[in-house]
């Protein structure tokens, strides 16, 4: 069983991971909360980076031509590329001011190059690009994506009847290279677009997975793993049992509230935090459960499952343990406290109860008397009824106590359970 501290801590699933200076561009002006939204935003940046890189590629190209025919379209495409890489600016106006700038900035640009290189350049081969709408704007308004596709292929329909076949910043010799490095960009941008859709579809599943893996183990640790196992498979269906067979241990340290009254509350904590991890360690190691903790009482139960002899015998080894980590740990403000620990073995009725948090416990006669028997017992011994010594067996020796003046209960014949056989 995890630790409940282990499990809070739990880091983010293994797997494919951006450099940290490439990941600070792709989130840059990012202001939303909503991971939905900030996926969205992501691959808008994403978009507008690649877009940006594309016109200045194209600037770049150009250059090489020496002509100064190719100035204006030069121009053109670092005045692009600047606004694409103004775009993460916009996010802090809307979810989705960035992606409509985007989808502007990419129709315009993408028209005017090939407007301005000509139908014979195949710059129009951009708009295959639209289909990416579905990444910037998300399926939730998936009307307005239609809609940005269909005035997109209005937009190539358009081109192919007003666009000259040759245009003014390009020569026919040049055309055919323009061609080539379009339909590459556009190749390349494609690819980058789907693989870092991709690669935050696969961190959302892996922090699905890491998020799975921690409401499992948190409940595992909160309820008995039987009784979890049924909350899972009908979490609508209430849990209540009758144990006929439960073993009840109540736990309390004699004087700490006088002895905590003038300590530091760090102290005090991390005394109660180390005796209660002992405590819960042990829990594990004696196969019993841990029913609840108030302050530096503690409650735990064994038999659950029904075998009463079973139950027993692990709750007074559970028992023993206990009292030996109470006694190995340092005074709390110069007082050595002592554990006072009763038992009692009857039938109980067990369930879950709560709703925002729920919490596995026991009620009946069973949990009264074992309360009683730790209250009426001796600080540094294990006070046990006589149905506890005769669920257990010969697994222990006894001391007998004779008949004890015990409230509710009237005289009872209790017992001092001392050690294992």
């Amino acid at each position: 069983m995890a630790h409940l501290r282990d499990l809070i801590g739990v880091e983010r699933a293994a797997g494919f991971r951006l450099p940290r200076w490439l990941d600070r561009i792709v989130t840059a002006g990012i202001v939303s909360s909503d991971p939905k939204v900030v996926r969205r935003q992501m691959i808008v940046n994403v978009a507008a980076l690649a877009s940006a890189l594309n016109s200045i590629s194209r600037v770049v190209s150009m250059s090489f031509y020496g002509s100064d025919e190719f100035l204006l379209a030069q121009g053109v495409s670092a005045l692009f590329a600047v606004a694409a890489l103004l775009i993460h600016w916009m996010h802090r106006f809307g979810d989705n001011a960035g992606a409509i700038v985007l989808i502007l900035v990419f129709a315009a640009s993408a028209s005017a190059a090939t407007y301005m290189f000509g139908l014979q350049a195949q710059v129009q081969v951009y708009f295959v690009l639209a289909g990416l709408i579905w990444f910037v704007i998300g399926l939730e308004r998936w009307r307005f994506a239609v809609g940005v596709i269909v005035a997109f292929a209005a937009i190539v329909l358009m081109l192919f009847e007003v666009a000259p076949q040759q245009g003014s910043a390009v020569s026919e010799a040049t055309a055919r290279w323009t061609a080539v490095q379009s339909m590459v960009n556009a190749i390349t941008i494609n690819s980058v677009m789907l693989f870092y859709a991709l690669f935050l579809l696969q961190r959302a599943e892996h922090d699905l997975e890491r998020q799975t893996k921690r409401a499992e183990g948190l409940l595992s640790v909160v309820l008995p793993s039987a009784v979890a196992d049924r909350l899972r498979a009908a979490p609508d269906q209430p849990i209540a049992d009758r144990i006929d067979g439960a073993t009840i241990l109540f736990a309390d340290l004699e004087g700490f509230t006088s002895a905590a009254h003038a300590e530091p509350p760090e102290v005090v904590v991390a005394y109660l935090d180390r005796l209660m991890r002992s405590f819960d360690d042990a829990c594990r190691e004696c196969g019993v459960e841990k029913i609840k903790s108030i302050g530096d009482a503690y409650m735990a139960a064994g038999g659950l499952q029904g075998d009463l002899k079973s139950g027993a015998i692990a709750v007074g080894h559970f028992a023993l343990g206990m009292l030996r980590h109470a006694q190995a740990l340092p005074p709390l403000g110069g007082h050595k406290l002592r554990l006072r620990i009763g038992i009692h073995a009857g039938p109980a009725i067990a369930g879950v109860i709560g709703g925002t948090r729920i919490s596995y416990d026991l009620w009946g006669d069973a949990v009264n008397v074992a309360s009683r028997m730790e209250s009426h017992g001796i600080a540094g011994r294990i006070h046990v009824s006589d149905a506890f010594r005769r669920a257990a067996g010969d697994a222990f020796e006894f001391e007998e106590r004779g008949e004890t003046e015990v409230r509710d209960l009237g005289r009872v014949r209790t017992h001092f359970l001392l050690r294992a056989r």
